[in-house]
């Protein structure tokens, strides 16, 4: 099947009967000027070297090349094209814990947020190999088929959010029972299932999955992220997550339930922190597991053929060009098209500005052969960025990407789209691969800015600082970064000093309510031997009070709240009515 990307240039087909309309009339005109000049039979004898039939065919040439160009920037497509991949490799499947816990900030800049770009700096590593996804909290699910599409494994990375599962909790058996049936039916595979998690495990039967995995010839690898000692857990409203008493919820990192685990899927146990020691780690130990023959299906939806139509286009130049008006003094016994004589100075030169144009078409199309298709991906990502479709653009931008890695361009319309989805940790290391693949300093400087607006917006201006620095030694002239980078100077400023003067404060308050304290003790001796005979009267006072207003509130208001007693049983009828009508759905004392 054959398609156009671009189809839009085919409309410039339509000046080619134009240019053919306007050779007829110069050929009329020029016939009509000779014969005013005298007999054409004895015009040909003057001139025996004029061919009848070259200008023609010179003509046409050139204008199937033209044609053929217009074809070419309306970019040619033929599809479908599958392929049949084989590879020597391995098969990864990584269990994701999405619950509540892992929004933790123990870790920089969160647990779910480091366990995402762990991943994928996994994935980046991967070159023959297949992986899979599996997200799970109180239940678990696939969020991508084992696949050696390594771009959509990125891609649907960056869509996990703890709302993807209703069910809260942290249900790790499920989540290995699922990964161990998620693997393709090869043989002499090796295989292994890594689990990403705080270890805070809601649900037995997590160490019966491991050994049941264990037996199939597949290793359980536990990636425990967090501190031991807790951190509290936050939410969106800017506060923390409670329990069910009201009392803030320390989410701790459980090492031992996480090493029992990896010793019975006979894998490894390794801690996750703020470095990429967790990272080279498991690389180590997946590299060292068996490689054997992976077999994937590539299914690329069209095939771009600009190459071919190009290659033409060529070869008619060259034909044009090798094809003389008159006749070519070195051929000059050899009559392809009557006689001729020898070549003018008009001609040479006109000859020489063809041979310009032929050379820089064969560097335009060897520039397209290699650049065009990242180029074609970051041009339908802008598309869509445009569009507000900051998603489908991040895959197209991560397209571009996968066909050429030092792209810098891709890397920083990736950074700006994963920046409007408010993915900042994952636009940091994209800003950062494009400063440093980028020569252009006016670019550069543009990523160094992007970044110090990310460390702005999360009140991180140490490092905002920073990076408006270097933005403005790749660009001097740029005001905003200067204005930036003055603002977080002062931010900076101003928030140890708050510190300071609670302190100041809160000491000096103490010191003062130690000598209230002092002055108080003996005034409070002295005013409780009088406090107790006003306390006598007051009490003889307070329930006569008491007793008045009983007998008008209950004269008064006692409709009211027989009234509003009605309504609550009510009520409370109707909430039992509903629950019992809803199915029950499977829920944990502890929702993180």
């Amino acid at each position: 099947m054959l398609r156009f990307e671009d189809p839009i240039f085919l409309w410039l087909l339509c000046i080619l009967p134009v240019l053919i309309l306007i050779r007829l009339i110069g050929w009329r005109r020029r016939h009509a000027k000779l014969k005013k000049l005298g007999d054409p039979e004895l015009l040909k004898q003057l001139v025996p070297g004029i061919s009848k039939y070259r200008p023609t065919v010179k003509f046409c040439l050139l204008l199937s090349a033209l044609a053929l160009l217009i074809v070419m920037l309306a970019r040619p497509q033929m599809g479908s094209k599958i392929s049949h991949d084989k590879r020597q490799g391995i098969e990864t499947i990584i269990c994701l814990d999405i619950s509540n816990s892992m929004l933790a900030e123990d870790v920089v800049p969160s647990r779910l947020d480091k366990s995402k770009m762990l991943v994928e700096n996994l994935v980046d590593n991967f070159t023959n190999d297949k992986i899979g996804l599996i997200v799970f909290a109180g239940d678990a699910f696939v969020q991508l088929p084992i696949t050696s599409d390594y771009v959509s494994a990125k891609m649907f990375l960056q869509n996990i959010t703890p709302g993807l599962i209703q069910t809260q909790g942290t249900n790790i058996a499920d989540a290995i029972d699922l990964a161990s049936k998620s693997f393709t039916q090869q043989n002499n595979v090796g295989r292994a299932i890594v689990v990403i998690t705080d270890g805070e495990n809601h649900e037995p039967g997590a160490t019966e999955a491991a050994v049941a995995a264990k037996k199939k010839g597949i290793n359980v690898f536990i990636l425990g992220i967090g501190n031991t000692t807790g951190a509290p857990i936050p939410m969106g409203d800017g506060g923390y997550l409670k329990d069910h008493s009201g009392n803030t919820v320390m989410t701790a990192l459980n090492e031992n339930m996480c090493k029992e685990l990896a010793q019975a899927g006979s894998g490894q146990y390794i801690h996750v922190d703020n470095t990429s020691d967790a990272e080279k780690t498991l690389n180590d130990d997946l590299t060292k597991l068996q490689k054997g023959d992976t077999s994937s299906v590539i299914y690329s939806e069209y095939d771009e053929q600009f190459q071919a139509v190009g290659i033409l286009v060529i070869l008619l130049l060259i034909i044009e060009i090798c094809i003389l008006e008159v006749k070519n003094p070195l051929l000059r016994n050899v009559m392809f098209f009557g006689k001729a004589f020898s070549m003018g100075k008009a001609a040479k030169s006109s000859q020489l500005g063809k041979t310009s144009i032929l050379l820089l078409l064969l560097i335009v199309n060897s520039g397209l052969a290699f650049a065009q298709n990242d180029r074609t991906f970051i041009r339908q990502g802008n598309k869509l960025y445009r569009s507000q479709k900051w998603a489908q653009a991040e895959t197209q931008y991560r397209k571009a990407i996968s066909k050429n890695a030092k792209n810098t361009q891709a890397l920083y319309n990736l950074g700006c789209a994963l920046m409007m989805q408010q993915k900042d940790s994952m636009a940091m290391v994209q800003y950062q691969h494009a400063a440093q693949e980028e020569t252009n300093v006016l670019r550069r400087s543009k990523s160094y800015h992007n970044m110090g607006v990310i460390m702005q917006n999360h009140r991180e201006y140490a490092k905002a600082i920073e990076c408006y620095k270097m933005a403005l030694r790749c660009n001097p002239q740029d005001n905003e970064t200067r204005y930036n980078l003055a603002l977080c100077k002062k931010l900076l400023k101003n928030q140890p000093q708050k510190n300071n003067k609670d302190n100041k404060n809160n000491k000096n308050k103490n010191n003062k309510n130690k000598n209230k304290d002092q002055n108080n003790k003996d005034k409070n001796n002295e005013q409780d031997k009088n406090n107790k005979k006003n306390n006598d009267k007051d009490k003889n006072k307070q329930n006569q009070n008491e007793e008045r207003n009983q007998d008008k509130m209950s004269k008064d208001n006692a409709e009211q709240l027989l009234n509003a007693a009605i309504q609550q049983e009510k009520a409370t009828k109707q909430k039992m009515q509903k629950a019992l009508s809803q199915p029950k759905s499977r829920s944990y004392e502890k929702n993180w």
